[in-house]
């Protein structure tokens, strides 16, 4: 009896453990959906009133995760362009093309030019620099998310710089200046660049899906400990008819 008993307990204890660590999950899925919906609010906000910050703003520390319309004039780096590799439009792949833009203030911002496809034979597409002055407007917003960072941010590729994410921090090291921490997002009215727009959410899961994995974690968790309660009644049974 002893032994049963230390496996009935040993068993709940395992399914505890699972059903705990899957409504975790489930509350991480929950809480990213909050996230990302409070995102899209604050983003439908800004691009409905469309009132011009300056571009400066992009390396305010305090608004590192705020969304800001900013415009302002300057010039193109003559530095490498930065493309983000595994980025999908319409379902074909491809990557977006960024370049380095100096507006007179100390840290240079990371422009986002648009989407461009990628060749069968992942040669890199050419993103020429913009030459002269350019009067820019767009959304200043923190860089896609990593996800997982595997691996080097940066790799040079001839004359741009591939990334498998942006990483700031590389970025400034590889180019040796400072570098705001917010993107801007290139106003897709402009004649500039290439195909783009502001959503916020590209590649990347959407409210609606991160809940409904939200309550497939949650179900995962009810059935654990609903086959725990069978498994122990069937034992208990057995017990009842076998009390040795």
């Amino acid at each position: 009896m002893a032994k049963r008993s230390a496996g009935w307990l040993a068993g709940w204890a395992l399914a505890l453990v699972l059903a705990a660590v899957m409504a975790m999950l489930g509350n991480w899925q929950a809480g990213r959906a909050v996230q990302k919906e409070r995102l899209l609010q604050a983003a439908g906000e800004v691009l409905e009133a469309r009132e011009p910050r300056p571009l400066a703003l992009a390396a305010d520390p305090l608004r590192a995760d705020r969304l800001d319309w900013a415009a302002g004039s300057g010039r193109f780096v003559d530095a490498p362009a930065i493309l983000l590799d595994n980025q999908l439009r319409e379902g074909r792949p491809g990557v977006r093309a960024y370049r380095l833009f100096d507006s007179g203030a100390p840290e240079w911002i990371l422009v986002e030019l648009g989407w461009l496809a990628m060749p069968g034979d992942r040669s890199l597409p050419r993103v020429d620099r913009p030459e002269g002055e350019f009067e820019l407007g767009g959304l200043l917003a923190a860089p896609p998310s990593a996800g997982l960072a595997l691996g080097e941010a940066l790799a040079s590729r001839g004359e741009a710089l591939l990334a498998m994410r942006l990483d700031l921090d590389a970025l400034e090291r590889e180019v040796s200046h400072p570098v705001a921490s917010r993107v801007l997002r290139l106003d897709p009215s402009l004649p500039l660049g290439y195909e783009r727009d502001l959503d916020l959410l590209p590649n990347t899961l959407t409210p609606d899906r991160h809940r409904g994995y939200a309550l497939q974690w949650y179900g995962l968790a009810a059935t654990v400990l609903v086959i725990a309660v069978l498994l122990t009644v069937r034992a208990l049974r057995r017990t009842r008819r076998n009390p040795k």
